[in-house]
């Protein structure tokens, strides 16, 4: 995207709207955390060091780790999780069994995302509308109820698109930004002293006299990054420059007045004001109206998740992690606004269950923090990877840019393992559920390739035999999909068999999804003639694109071949998974992949297939 002196200001505020929701939102219930566990006194050291803490959580976090470091290792102008990880096992891809440890720690770290993408709604909805509770202890009793109702709101207007109310996240992400800086310089002016918390040495000392408290607290400081990694994964959208300059210049000086004013509350206050201390900024006139701002932010870091969501199953699609789904598109102008109906649903189930379950914002902090250490873990390892192999830097640089990153990542996680039993499992379980769909997704399928390879021929020498005694010829274009495009597909197979006749001109298509973002249209297709008006056609796509057949096959006008939409069909073969008795695969495991492969959206769809001219034609393989 341009990043013009003219559109730098447009794209700050758009950054601000999508990239800065989730951390932005983390005010709402970080320090309430950290001094609500019991865990700290409320002494003036103690309020210094903590802030401290905070302060320099965001630096060595955000502003060195992700800001300076992370968004330099882009993946052709992408960024993300799954961007990162193509990169880095693209970096070591001589390295075959490095590579295969890099790719399921990665996609493991990608599955995280879906637990983020649980709890974040969940949490920042509900530490939104727990600020009803000091407006009214009364109204109190209604958080859970109206929470669910939001959410509910949320993902129904998913299917409709948010390109009509984005434009509005902005803004409101900017007034929210300006409120909470304002309401925490409000307390500083009143108790300046507390910005002496901005030296390190506060920090230090804290944790010199209290380790074990520090270490046990850290699980709560942490909160106080949550969403960082959004930084990273939007750069696609917005670039480097105007994430860097709307953090540097609007959201983090925000979030430090907030965090310092929330403090300079507590040293003044004390335990009157530590069931809430953010709503607690506000006077009393001004509550409800913050609860409402505050429910619109946290509405909007959600839908930054979902969107997420949205965009990294599709990005794991393409990549062979997951069967084609449902995908729909909700502006004709923007490409990158999807809806998938599985996933939002399935989302909203399991965020159901987690308000339920966990009914308040601290009982879900204890469930948030290990979702998001162990994805910042995996983020700073295959970081390691790109700056040795892919910037080809020297080991001990490399070691030197992310090993400090490493350890405060470890203590961190580590911090965060206390809480495992307390709701930490949670975001794990959601993750693992989806990792060993994934796994056995992409098992199942090597295990089916392998299958039809048993009986495959080689398609040169099929169609060699194939004319020494050619059938009947019909007008039109056939094209035959094929996983292999050496191979003979089955649908011509079963169309020779049961019809007994060849197009005039047939093409032979395999499409070939790439470790890499976009590929342009100038290599999108690569074709070769084998004779007797045959074709052989490799279409290329990277994990961003989509894809669509019909607009492909159009490039080959140029290269002497004319598709007329009214004569071309497509044939596709449709296997039926059955499992076999000897598979390196468990039993339920094969059963899994039967099912998953019978409910894949069908091929049709995912090519953007004319659904007039697509003649399917199945078989029966065994696994």
């Amino acid at each position: 995207m341009s990043e013009s002196r003219s559109s730098l200001p447009t794209l700050m505020v758009g950054a601000i709207g999508v990239v800065f929701g989730d951390i932005g939102t983390s005010v709402l219930y970080t320090v309430k955390e950290v001094f609500g566990g019991g865990h700290v006194q409320f002494t003036p050291d103690n309020v210094y060091g903590v802030l401290s803490l905070i302060f320099w959580t965001l630096t060595i976090v955000v502003s060195i780790k992700y800001v300076t470091l992370v968004l330099r290792a882009d993946n052709n102008g992408e960024g993300g999780l799954v961007a990162m990880l193509t990169l880095a096992s693209s970096a070591v891809a001589g390295r075959p069994r490095l590579r295969a440890g890099m790719l399921l720690v990665g996609i493991f770290g990608t599955c995280l995302f879906y637990g983020d993408g649980v709890i974040t709604p969940a949490i920042t909805t509900l530490g939104a509308m727990e600020g009803l509770q000091v407006v009214s202890p009364l109204l109190g009793d209604y958080v859970i109820e109206l929470t669910l109702l939001v959410l509910l709101a949320l993902f129904v207007v998913q299917k409709k698109g948010t390109a009509g109310i984005g434009r509005y996240f902005g803004p409101v992400m900017l007034l929210w930004f300006a409120v909470i800086a304002l309401l925490g310089l409000r307390q500083i002016l009143q108790h300046p002293q507390v910005l002496w918390a901005l030296l390190p040495n506060h920090a230090a000392r804290f944790a010199l006299d209290s380790p074990g408290v520090t270490f046990i607290i850290l699980g709560a400081v942490v909160l106080c990054v949550t969403g960082c990694e959004a930084l990273y994964a939007d750069m696609g959208h917005f670039g480097r420059r105007p994430i860097r300059l709307a953090w540097f210049f609007i959201a983090m000086p925000a979030l430090v007045l907030n965090y310092f004013g929330q403090g300079a509350l507590l040293l003044a206050r004390g335990r009157e004001v530590v069931d809430n201390p953010f709503f607690h900024l506000a006077p009393p006139w001004a509550t409800l109206a913050l609860v409402v701002l505050a429910t619109a932010a946290a509405v909007i870091a959600s839908q930054a998740l979902i969107s997420g969501a949205f965009s990294v199953t599709k990005q794991v699609i393409q990549l062979g992690f997951l069967p084609h789904l449902k995908v729909v598109h909700t502006s004709v102008r923007d490409l990158g606004q999807i809806y998938v109906p599985l996933v939002n649903w399935g989302l909203f189930a399991l965020i159901v269950l987690a308000v339920a379950m966990f009914r308040s914002s601290g009982n879900l902090a204890a469930a948030y923090g290990i979702a998001v250490t162990t994805d910042m873990l995996i983020t700073t390892v295959l970081t390691f990877f790109v700056v040795r192999y892919a910037w080809k830097m020297s080991l001990l640089l490399s070691l030197a840019a992310t090993g400090v990153f490493l350890v405060v990542d470890l203590l961190f996680w580590s911090s965060n393992l206390l809480k495992l039993l307390h709701g930490g499992w949670f975001p794990l379980a959601i993750a693992a559920g989806v990792f060993v769909l994934m796994l056995t997704w992409r098992d199942g399928r090597e295990l089916l390739h392998r299958a039809l390879q048993q009986t495959a021929l080689t398609l040169e020498d099929f169609l060699e035999s194939l004319f020494l005694a050619p059938p009947s010829r019909v007008e039109g274009t056939a094209v035959f999909m094929s996983a292999d495009p050496r191979i003979v597909p089955n649908a011509l197979l079963h169309n020779l068999k049961h019809n007994k006749v060849l197009h005039e001109q047939n093409l032979f298509v395999s499409v070939h999804q790439h470790e890499v973002p976009w590929i342009g249209m100038d290599k999108r297709v690569q074709v070769e003639a084998l004779g007797h008006d045959c074709w052989r056609v490799v279409l290329h796509y990277g994990f961003k694109n989509d894809p669509d057949l019909p607009k492909a096959l159009g490039l080959l006008a140029g290269r002497g071949i004319k598709l007329e939409p009214m004569s071309t069909s497509y044939f596709l073969s449709r296997h039926i998974v059955a499992p076999g008795l000897a598979t390196g695969l468990a039993p339920w495991r094969e059963k899994l992949f039967a099912y998953m492969h019978h409910s894949a959206t069908a091929a049709a769809e995912y090519l953007n297939l004319p659904g007039n001219a697509v003649v399917e034609l199945g078989s029966k393989v065994e696994i």
